[in-house]
């Protein structure tokens, strides 16, 4: 956390000499992404599981995070840890009682001045690009990151 905005070589001279102008202009978006379970891992079989991750935003503190188990089609608010500070990580996470079945998990955030994290394809359509999951988003990726838990337990990177 910073008290004040701080320019880098990018933001300095060439782009903007306004450090609050460049600082807002090319913020970070909401981000938030699960870590646990994600790429790579394994879980033990149907049973109960915490769904965990970090959150940030170059906007603010995140005011709320939600968990999705079924690729999207509904979202549960999950629990913060702590105090969400502005633009720093801030910890979330979610009870889970996984049957066995393949899914996606998927996490959102907002941030305090109410800026939602994107999907890839919301990010897509904004860009008039094609309404596809796998569009390529252009700059700095604050998109919903999915993974896919398949029905043995092993857990992929839904976009791959």
């Amino acid at each position: 956390m910073v008290d004040r905005y701080y320019m880098n070589y990018n933001d300095y001279g060439h782009l903007r000499r306004d450090p609050v102008r460049a600082a807002l202009g090319y913020q970070i978006g909401p981000k938030s992404v699960i870590t646990r379970p994600s790429g790579g891992q394994q879980l033990a079989g149907p049973g109960f599981y915490e769904v965990s991750g970090l959150a940030w935003s170059g906007g603010g503190a995140i005011s709320r995070v939600e968990v999705s188990t079924d690729a999207g089609r509904s979202w549960n608010e999950a629990e913060i840890q702590g105090t969400a500070h502005r633009m720093a990580h801030t910890r979330f996470r979610l009870a889970w009682n996984w049957d066995g079945q393949e899914t996606q998990l998927m996490s959102r955030c907002t941030d305090e001045v109410g800026q939602v994290q994107p999907s890839p394809s919301q990010v897509a359509e904004h860009f008039e690009g094609a309404p596809d999951p796998t569009y390529s988003v252009p700059g700095l990726d604050n998109t919903i990151q999915p993974w896919r838990v398949a029905g043995d337990g092993s857990v992929h990177n839904a976009r791959a």
